[in-house]
């Protein structure tokens, strides 16, 4: 199945963790041209067609996928702008939406269609399979957003929410940013008890396993490159430090106790 007709080859431009699970999933259905500068190629599924080609190449593309670090995305756009083709399609897929919305929108030429992703899972998370899970789309220039929305649903199985990059990153900044924070402090206090555990204790665990893998780059995008982020870690520890308060203060000697005592 195509993305749409006038769409015969595709770019992606970063080739890591999460662009080798890019690879796997929509090689099988697309012309992909693949590019990163700072690995050798490593190998995908054996039957997904990927060709490794020039920066030039794969930037010339009809749809481009801009799979890198969010700190890394502005370079990355000035590269490519003056080898995309007119009515080019341009997607990131980083984990914050408002920061490269605005550099797609700064630094790509007008001819160009523009939509900003956010895959809500992970190689870990996708490891057995995408189908089903959740991506984001945030429309910013052109009228492409219908026919990838559709190929995402079709042929991926993805479930396509569509929303601005302001929410986005508000309500990411809640699911990811709360998620990341807890993985890492329990990721910290380990090792944690193997035997006497609880089904809670389990899924606490699940968490640390998640996300113990992301890449540093995701974690700061995450948590420091996302302008609500920053809010919602003040009001979870100020939450936080309340119910300490709280804890020492009940650990006096209870009121019925008292009263024998005296």
């Amino acid at each position: 199945m195509s993305i749409q007709k006038n769409i015969k080859t595709v770019g992606l431009l970063g080739f890591g963790a999460f662009g080798r699970l890019i690879a796997t999933h929509i090689g099988p259905h697309v012309d992909l041209l693949i590019h990163d500068p700072h690995m050798v190629p490593p190998s995908v599924a054996n039957d997904t067609p990927v060709r490794f080609r020039s920066l030039t190449e794969v930037a010339a593309c009809d749809l481009v996928i801009l799979a890198m670090p969010v700190s890394a995305l502005e370079d990355a756009l000035i590269r490519i702008r003056p080898h995309l083709q007119t009515d080019a399609i341009v997607l990131d897929v980083g984990s914050v939406k408002l920061k490269p919305v605005e550099q797609m929108s700064r630094l790509l030429p007008d001819s160009v269609h523009i939509i900003a992703t956010h895959p809500l899972f992970g190689p870990q998370s996708g490891k057995d399979g995408i189908e089903g899970l959740k991506i984001v789309l945030c429309p910013v220039r052109g009228n492409a957003l219908f026919p990838i929305a559709a190929f995402l649903k079709r042929a991926l199985k993805l479930s396509v929410i569509i929303s601005t990059a302001d929410q986005h990153d508000r309500d990411v900044a809640v699911v990811q940013g709360l998620t990341h924070l807890i993985g890492q402090v329990l990721a910290r206090m380990e090792p944690f008890p193997t035997t006497m555990t609880t089904p809670s204790f389990e899924l606490l665990k699940q968490v640390v396993d998640m996300v113990r893998h992301d890449s540093v780059e995701v974690y700061r995008a995450i948590e420091q490159e996302n302008p609500h982020a920053a809010s919602v870690r003040q009001e979870f520890f100020g939450i936080a430090q309340n119910l300490l308060i709280e804890l020492d203060s009940s650990c006096h000697m209870p009121e019925k106790y008292t009263e024998l005592a005296s």
